[in-house]
């Protein structure tokens, strides 16, 4: 079969690879026909996450499953599937507390109770490196999904892929933000990012009542792709401070919600890249210091941006005087996702206008180096194989 391999740092490509087999008994095999790029994927594309062998990427994927194990019971062949990014087994101590991505089965070989840099991981993630159990992804025409009986869940005919794709990771990820902060109603809540997560999260914050929702960003683009899809206000961090801007906005308390959805690959300037060589580190924390600040007291700080090591300079002393409350971590998708097709059912939100470049899984190099250099105002890529 065909699936864009990762091979070294900005370097994927389209290649043959062994069709998938059934493993387990319960696996399925999946027929792909919608995947997306995710800028988690660039965390690998841009060597933030090391991977040392080829690795099929991919975690935002969807399709008609094609052959399913022995113990499969919730699901058939010929099902169309979307399915969460976490490889989780549903019956573990932290599955069972819906805690899918600490799953303690999936990732045998680097899961650990520390999480440290480089061993002891949480649970198996779909293409996101051998840390995370080195399980193929999803950019690809065939992919083999474990714990088919918890994870993939079938989407009705009525949707268009495009319509329910994002149910496997964005859109989760945007709704775990708000959930955790406990919105409901009457908020201001002030998204860090414009990209696909940044838009979901100020979509659901609509959702869940907010009474003001703020988009910040530094490319201009992502803002004009905030005010028409979340019909969001917006902030242009590049020209204007936007912790001021924020406490203007809020009669100089700050937002009662702050989300992080930029994390470590934050826009940086040379002295952050001179400290980084310094210290040792990758990327930056300068949109949660952003959200630290532009916090109210007494308010929450959502980080769903990735980071992925540890950092100097951790603002612990603010966070304290200020009395703020935090949630950190990846999305629990298999907690939400039942909701979160209840949502779409009823139409009360829309997924797929956030979408600006489709193409053929045999373009999807060109597809990464246009999404990761931000070229063409490019804000969601969607692969069709």
């Amino acid at each position: 079969m065909k699936a864009l391999v990762f091979h070294r740092p900005k370097h994927v490509e389209v290649n043959d690879v062994p069709d998938p087999k059934l493993e387990h008994a319960q696996d399925v095999i999946l027929r792909v026909t919608a995947s997306a790029i995710c800028g988690s994927d660039l965390h690998i594309y841009n060597g933030f996450f090391p991977q040392v062998k080829d690795l099929v990427l991919g975690h935002e994927f969807m399709g008609v499953v094609e052959d399913v194990g022995r113990d499969v019971t919730k699901i058939s062949r010929g099902d169309r599937v979307v399915v969460p990014f976490p490889v989780a087994c549903g019956a573990c101590f932290f599955c069972q507390r819906d805690l899918p991505g600490h799953c303690q089965n999936s990732n045998p070989k680097h899961y650990g109770p520390e999480g440290a840099l480089l061993s002891q991981k949480g649970g198996g993630l779909f293409g996101y490196t051998d840390l995370y159990g080195g399980y193929s992804g999803g950019q690809a025409e065939y992919v083999r999904v474990p714990y088919a009986n918890f994870g993939p869940r079938k989407v009705s005919d009525n949707f268009r892929d495009e319509e329910v794709l994002f149910l496997t990771d964005i859109f989760p990820t945007g709704y775990s933000a708000i959930d955790w902060a406990g919105v409901k109603g009457g908020e201001t809540v002030a998204v860090f990012g414009c990209g696909p997560v940044g838009l979901m999260a100020q979509k659901v914050a609509w959702l869940r009542g907010a009474k003001r929702v703020i988009g910040v960003d530094i490319q201009e683009y992502r803002l004009t792709t905030a005010r028409k899809t979340a019909k969001s206000e917006t902030i242009n961090a590049a020209e204007t401070d936007p912790i001021e801007a924020i406490r203007e906005l809020t009669e100089g308390r700050g937002a009662d919600v702050c989300v992080d959805a930029v994390g470590m690959e934050a826009d940086r300037n040379l002295g952050d890249k001179l400290a980084n060589v310094w210290h040792g580190q990758i990327g930056s924390i300068k949109a949660l210091k952003n959200c630290i600040s532009a916090v109210r007291r007494g308010g929450f700080v959502s980080v769903v941006g990735v980071y992925g090591i540890p950092y100097d300079a951790f603002p612990l002393g603010q966070i304290f005087d200020k009395g703020i409350k935090m949630a950190f971590g990846q999305a629990p998708v298999q907690k939400y996702i039942d909701e979160l097709i209840g949502l779409l059912e009823q139409r009360k939100i829309r997924l797929d206008d956030i979408i600006t470049h489709r193409m053929p899984l045999s373009e999807a190099p060109d597809g990464y180096d246009i999404f990761c250099e931000k070229k063409d105002a490019c804000v969601k890529v969607v692969l069709k194989p």
